[in-house]
């Protein structure tokens, strides 16, 4: 099994349907010359019409071949009218699904992203009336320079949107657009959520804007990366089975009241089944950490990344996150931690490998102290640091 970022894409890994970043453009194969669309149906109606005349002028000669030999015609019956409701069938609170939708949908968007080697699409949402919208990294990270980006709102509105900032290791940007008075969508707190919550994803998978699923959350504190090499991110996932599929990503993971509590970003996929689609496991970034990133981005341009200043040795197999190098001057230099501690607790969360250690992390900000607890020689100690930043994108 593995984790892709959902952008669908015409080579794998990339908004629906795009480009892989760095792939070279298709060979488009000539257009062959022909008649065309139009010509094509035009030849068909103009068969289907002689056609018919054939078949009807036979039908007409065989009908008064029959008209003169038949007996008294058989009565007309009556048609009999059948019984159908005149009002709404299924009437539907604020509160139920279809309520909920209603009331949300004209703050999620499709953004389509257009470059001269690459293209794709994906999902966000509105995150203040003034034009700020949520989305991931990966729908908008294209390397070409001169691509435009398209963000379409639910009445079919399309408008220009520039990338404000954003931060691959969390896997989210901001965009903006010149636009007024939007419908801001409601944040909600992920730190709420128990497994078993009702969960609805919407968002554009395949490019079908709109588009609503719904589930439960499967799982909380889920490690998860995403991405390829060189930009992967690390993702505290909330882990639910509401349908989400390639170009769900950027868009909104609503709670039983219709607040964001996760944006869409990644899904496990079968290996070797060619582009992967929903098998019932999707994750999304819990909202809380959204939120902080948004800010800064929205303030600075830029959002910081914790870190605790160390090099991990992913060679490591047994229990926790073993140190590889510590960066002089860093946080864990001057918590007192060296090369071969073991990490197995960061607050109240058991550290079970590297990538739940850097995971941990990234759910708190820069400045936050946090305690670590750590195997040495066979003797658990214990040790507060203060979390430094790695450098902004």
């Amino acid at each position: 099994m593995s984790i892709d970022p959902m952008t669908p894409s015409v080579a794998p890994a990339q908004p629906a349907p795009s480009l892989p970043p760095a792939a070279p453009a298709p060979v488009r194969p000539e257009p062959r010359r022909g008649l065309g669309l139009f010509a094509t149906v035009l030849v068909a109606g103009i068969t289907a019409l002689v056609v018919g005349l054939v078949a009807g002028l036979s039908g007409y000669l065989i009908g008064q071949s029959v008209d003169e030999n038949a007996g008294p015609a058989a009565p007309v019956v009556a048609a009999v009218p059948l019984t159908q409701s005149t009002g709404d069938t299924s009437p539907r609170s604020d509160q139920s699904i279809a309520g909920i939708v209603s009331a949300v949908l004209p703050s999620v968007v499709s953004i389509l992203v257009e470059g001269t080697a690459e293209s794709g699409s994906g999902s966000g949402f509105v995150l203040r009336p003034d034009g700020y919208i949520l989305t991931n990294n990966h729908v908008v990270n294209f390397s070409d320079d001169d691509k435009k980006i398209t963000v379409v709102f639910s009445d079919g509105t399309k408008v220009k949107g520039t990338v404000v900032g954003s931060n691959e290791s969390y896997d989210l940007a901001v965009i903006k657009v010149k636009e007024s008075r939007l419908p801001a969508i409601t944040l909600g707190n992920s730190d709420a959520l128990a497994v078993g919550d009702s969960a609805i994803a919407i968002g554009a998978p395949l490019g079908l804007d709109g588009t609503v699923t719904y589930g439960i959350i499967s799982a909380l504190d889920r490690p998860v990366t995403a991405g390829t090499q060189g930009d992967v991110s690390y993702i505290n996932a909330i882990q639910t089975d509401a349908a989400i599929n390639p170009g769900n990503s950027g868009g909104p993971l609503l709670d039983a009241a219709g607040r964001v509590i996760g944006v869409n970003s990644a899904i496990a996929t079968l290996v070797g089944g060619g582009e992967g689609g929903s098998i019932g496991l999707g994750f999304a970034i819990p909202v809380n950490s959204a939120k902080r990133i948004a800010e800064e981005i929205i303030e600075t341009g830029s959002a910081s990344t914790p870190v605790i200043g160390v090099t991990l040795d992913l060679t490591f197999t047994e229990d926790g996150a073993k140190i590889g190098e510590i960066n002089p001057g860093g946080p864990s230099d001057k918590g007192g931690l060296v090369k071969g501690d073991i990490i197995v607790k960061l607050g109240e969360r058991v550290i079970n490998d590297s990538t739940e250690l850097v995971v941990a992390i990234r759910e708190y900000a820069p400045g936050d102290p946090v305690v670590l607890e750590f195997r040495r020689g066979g003797v658990t100690r214990e040790v507060t640091i203060t979390l430094g930043t790695a450098e902004a994108n």
